[in-house]
């Protein structure tokens, strides 16, 4: 059961990073425990995820960077330091996917200094390319 709820995660997170909102009340609980715990493990200033929802760029605060690998790892987004494009694709829906590809296809896995730096570069990739979306969870 925790593994699928990781994925399903997954897919909300990313769903809301490219502008999905409608979500049902069991996904949002999901996306609360996912949001509380990468908060609590990494001790992440949520001000900072507010404004960057309010239409902030990404601002590479360490404890930012290490928030969203938690929220990729935990989603099953990311492992070993590599972003997952085909998983993250296959967790979304056709429609989508099909739209989102090539954004995703071609940020890839912005590799930086470490695993949280490589989230980091990765989302401010996903981010430069759909800013009128974006979202933090």
């Amino acid at each position: 059961m925790e593994a699928r709820a990781a994925v399903r995660c997954a897919l909300v997170g990313l769903l809301l990073a490219l502008g999905v909102t409608a979500i049902d009340d069991d996904m949002a609980e999901l996306i609360k425990m996912v949001h509380d715990s990468c908060g609590e493990e990494t001790g992440v200033d949520f001000g900072l995820v507010d404004k960057v929802n309010a239409g902030a760029d990404l601002m590479p605060d360490p404890k930012l960077k290490c928030y969203i690998k938690c929220l990729m790892v935990t989603g099953g987004m990311m492992s070993d330091g590599e972003v997952d494009i085909d998983a993250v694709l296959t967790l979304l829906p056709e429609n989508i996917g099909k739209k989102n590809e090539p954004l995703l296809r071609g940020c890839g896995t912005k590799k930086g200094a470490d695993d949280c730096d490589t989230a980091f570069l990765t989302q401010v990739c996903w981010q430069n390319a759909n800013k009128a979306d974006y979202f933090l969870i």
